[in-house]
């Protein structure tokens, strides 16, 4: 899903589109637009793996916002 999403040209690292290829590092600040809403988050640590109730530990939620549309984005 996530590679769809990255080539539908649907997520932002540090504000520039990213290829599904992208490599994102702690500090990183990643945007996905999500239906009609612009999720952005900052990487606080990377795993190999994680539990499903330790995977929020892994990103800060920076803000989450409706997309307007006159955004002037192409999304």
């Amino acid at each position: 899903m996530a590679k769809d999403v990255s080539e539908q040209g649907r997520v932002l690292v540090n504000g520039r589109e990213a290829k599904p290829s992208a490599a994102v590092k702690v500090g990183d600040e990643l945007t996905v637009q999500f239906g009609q809403k612009l999720v952005t988050v900052r990487v606080e640590r990377i795993a190999e793996s994680t539990k499903k109730d330790e995977a929020s530990s892994l990103y800060t939620l920076v803000k989450e916002e409706p997309i307007a549309k006159d955004n002037g984005m192409n999304w």
